[in-house]
């Protein structure tokens, strides 16, 4: 009898422990309205891609036309024009370049601050002779001697090892230190897409729902609470999309459901 309550309380026990789901290299739990996905091992570093679409689509319309396994929301845009903020690699070639959208270089706060702008943190899958590496810098930084970035994505604010919302033009003081102008909603709560590396093989998402929205400071947070190395977010709020496989997919409580126009996403196979 003490040997079957054993085995029942074991089989109980491995249930909670489990991942909500996972596929391969790939492993997503859900807590407290958050998706906490792992990219882990060598293999999956060459199964990710950061594509831009020439028309906005959504979310699902990317992963079901890439076939990816998952797919997340990436970069900033311009949805009035559907042209790119963000920097995009794809298969070593720039698929998204801010400096061909007329509106960006016509708005007088960006030509101000365009060096901070263009500067953002970016996420970049490189290789380095055999091997493939991840990286979180500004976009500006020196890619490594011997390395070439194969995929990209900029977005913004770096969240770790610091807060760079100020440095990246998210918010702008006035003499006095007060706020006068806040982009991405860097400083209230809403949904967040969040990238961050652990060591050399691990790189996390996380998917922040409306269920638990959080300002910069709380992911920060967050992400330290993860032990996280180095942390980044891409395009947040209404643009905060997920879908993995056909069996999870998160997207804007705003519209009719189907989630928000978007310009770029990470793909992962």
């Amino acid at each position: 009898m003490k040997i079957l309550k054993l085995f029942l309380l074991m089989v109980i026990f491995s249930t909670f422990c489990l991942p909500a789901k996972a596929a391969g290299d790939i492993n997503i739990d859900k807590d407290n309205g958050i998706y906490h996905i792992v990219l882990k091992g060598e293999k999956i570093k060459k199964k990710i891609k950061f594509i831009a679409s020439e028309d906005l689509i959504t979310n699902r319309e990317a992963h079901q036309k890439s076939k990816a396994t998952l797919t997340v929301n990436a970069g900033f845009f311009d949805p009035k024009n559907g042209k790119t903020i963000s920097y995009i690699v794809t298969d070593r070639l720039t698929a998204a370049d801010p400096m061909f959208n007329q509106a960006l270089l016509a708005n007088p706060f960006f030509r101000r601050n365009m060096s901070k702008v263009l500067n953002r943190s970016e996420f970049r899958v490189m290789q380095c002779g055999n091997k493939f590496e991840y990286s979180i810098v500004s976009h500006k930084s020196e890619v490594p001697f011997g390395c070439n970035v194969i995929t990209s994505a900029q977005g913004g604010p770096l969240i770790l090892p610091e807060l760079k919302m100020e440095d990246e033009g998210f918010i702008v003081r006035n003499a006095e230190g007060q706020v006068i102008r806040e982009s991405a909603s860097v400083l209230h709560k809403t949904s967040r897409t969040i990238i961050g590396l652990k060591g050399n093989d691990e790189c996390h998402i996380l998917i922040i729902t409306d269920d638990n929205p959080m300002d910069l400071y709380e992911v920060q947070k967050l992400c330290n609470d993860l032990k996280l190395d180095r942390a980044m977010a891409f395009d947040g709020g209404s643009s905060t999309s997920m879908n993995y496989k056909n069996q999870i997919e998160v997207v804007s409580t705003k519209g009719d459901g189907a989630g928000r126009m978007l310009k770029s996403f990470m793909l992962v196979y």
